[in-house]
């Protein structure tokens, strides 16, 4: 048996003080839950935002591709592409908002030096390529942007959890507990008054 539920001052002091506790901590994960849910719908929008501008990039993209296939050759194209370095810049870094760890990806701009001249190719294989520079921002900037929605989505889950339990288990429970020992307490100090009033009166009959 929980010694907590034996009808005592001392038990009741320590079944309002839990009860205190749960229903602050209740309050805080709420204002935790609605802070998350806030930051995941804005993060929600500019994700929408990032996809739509990568959709209208990679068909421009693919547009100055085709052109610059057509009018310098697919097997052109690829030799030239293959003397692009690989971009070994990105680097990750954490943020936290109310104990969620938020990725940032950090990608050094860096002047790629053309090896080709110009006078060997065309203006689409330029243009193809700046578009795919901003196809390549875009997407890390999309992949932090979803990679955090998850992670506040996961941390939404757990927090609504912990309040449901809080809210529908914990605190019910201790409201009811400080409620049945209170009463008992009181019981108990209306017999014990009964019982003084009895023992008053047979002490005055004893004098008569």
């Amino acid at each position: 048996m929980n010694p907590n539920t034996f009808p005592t001052k001392g038990n009741l002091i320590i079944c309002k003080n839990s009860l205190k506790l749960a229903v602050q901590g209740y309050a805080l994960m709420d204002k935790k839950r609605n802070i998350l849910i806030r930051e995941l719908s804005g993060l929600i929008e500019e994700a929408k935002d990032i996809q739509s501008d990568i959709n209208e990039t990679y068909t421009e993209a693919y547009k100055a591709l085709q052109k610059a296939n057509i009018e310098l050759g697919i097997s052109r194209v690829e030799e030239i592409s293959n003397t692009i370095p690989v971009d070994d810049s990105i680097k990750l870094k954490y943020r936290s908002i109310m104990g969620t760890d938020i990725p940032l990806v950090e990608s050094e701009k860096r002047q790629i030096k053309a090896s080709y001249t110009f006078y060997e190719t065309r203006e689409s294989l330029d243009q193809a390529r700046v578009y795919f520079e901003k196809v390549k921002e875009l997407t890390i900037k999309l992949s932090m942007v979803e990679n955090s929605a998850y992670r506040l989505a996961a941390n939404i889950r757990k927090t609504q959890k912990r309040a449901n339990a809080l809210k529908n288990i914990t605190i019910p429970a201790y409201t009811k507990l400080v409620k049945d020992i209170s009463n008992a307490l009181e019981e108990k100090d209306r017999e014990e008054f009964t019982r003084l009033k009895v023992i008053k009166r047979q002490k005055e009959g004893e004098k008569y």
